[in-house]
């Protein structure tokens, strides 16, 4: 099964109207966590790095790390640029065998995004490679580039966008938000449906961390195929340390290497099984 596209496995779940939950990793021990689980739970996968975290993943150094995992796993894996503005980064990500990339207009004019994003496309296709894209804007902030307000995705603009780039996957806004939750999200899910009903493309919910196991299954239910997940990832990986260095002064490295490997572990397993995606590899 090894490493697919994004356009692979997504098809798959729209037809099957199951979420695939897409984890950002940030070292090798991320990367054997989430793989572990996936495999346990026959479910495919898809691993992704943000643009906004590179200064603590290099992409030369995680990218091989990413791609050599997902070639070796024994269900369906996709390696996916996460959040990527540059696109000199985006060429080398897929140059390592990402399987695909993400183009994030999002914060631009809308002709400006079609326009990048077209080229991403032409870019992504000499790779064979697939190309996701973002309309409207997610709260928070991704990695270390600062936040930006919710500005809920419009029906016109997406069916404008995606008949003008075909991309492979779309992330709209709903009201969700990168990052911890400050106050309860209010998501529009009635929003969510109508564009799911006017554009058949994959839909993306960015912002996953923090939302409640019915949000994530509403938002299955309503188109939502991708789910992204980081923030949920380190905070479970956070309290693993602390809970192992109040127990016992006398750590070793390996015990931290196995702390951050079980505890991504254990967080992948979980959204896996309230997305949906388990039992799903043929």
């Amino acid at each position: 099964m090894s490493l697919v596209t994004l356009e692979q496995i997504l098809k798959q779940a729209k037809a099957g109207r199951y979420g695939i939950g897409a984890f950002n990793v940030a070292n090798m021990e991320m990367v054997m966590g989430a793989i572990e689980a996936a495999e346990e739970l026959n479910s495919p996968i898809i691993l992704q790095v943000a643009e906004g975290r590179l200064r603590y993943s290099p992409l030369p150094l995680i990218g091989p790390v990413m791609v050599a995992a997902a070639k070796a796993a024994k269900v369906p894996v996709a390696v996916h640029y996460d959040h990527g503005f540059d696109l000199a980064l985006i060429k080398q990500a897929l140059e390592l065998g990402f399987s695909s990339v993400m183009f994030d207009g999002s914060h631009g004019p809308l002709d400006q995004n079609i326009e990048t994003t077209r080229k991403v496309m032409t870019l992504a296709a000499e790779f064979g490679a697939s190309v996701e894209a973002e309309i409207g804007k997610v709260g928070g902030s991704e990695g270390d580039y600062a936040g930006v307000e919710i500005m809920i995705t419009s029906v016109e603009d997406a069916k404008r966008f995606y008949a003008e780039t075909q991309v492979h996957a779309l992330a709209v806004a709903i009201g969700t938000a990168h990052g911890e939750y400050k106050v309860e999200p209010n998501l529009r899910f009635d929003r969510l449906q109508e564009i799911h009903d006017q554009v058949a493309v994959p839909l993306v919910l960015h912002g996953g961390s923090g939302l409640l196991a019915g949000d994530f299954r509403r938002a299955i239910t309503h188109g939502v195929s991708k789910v992204n997940i980081a923030t949920a990832s380190f905070q479970s990986i956070v309290k693993r340390m602390y809970a192992i260095f109040s127990d016992n002064q006398g750590v070793t490295y390996f015990q931290l290497h196995d702390a951050i490997r079980q505890a991504t572990y254990e967080n992948v397993k979980e959204h896996i099984c309230i997305f949906g995606s388990n039992n799903q590899c043929k």
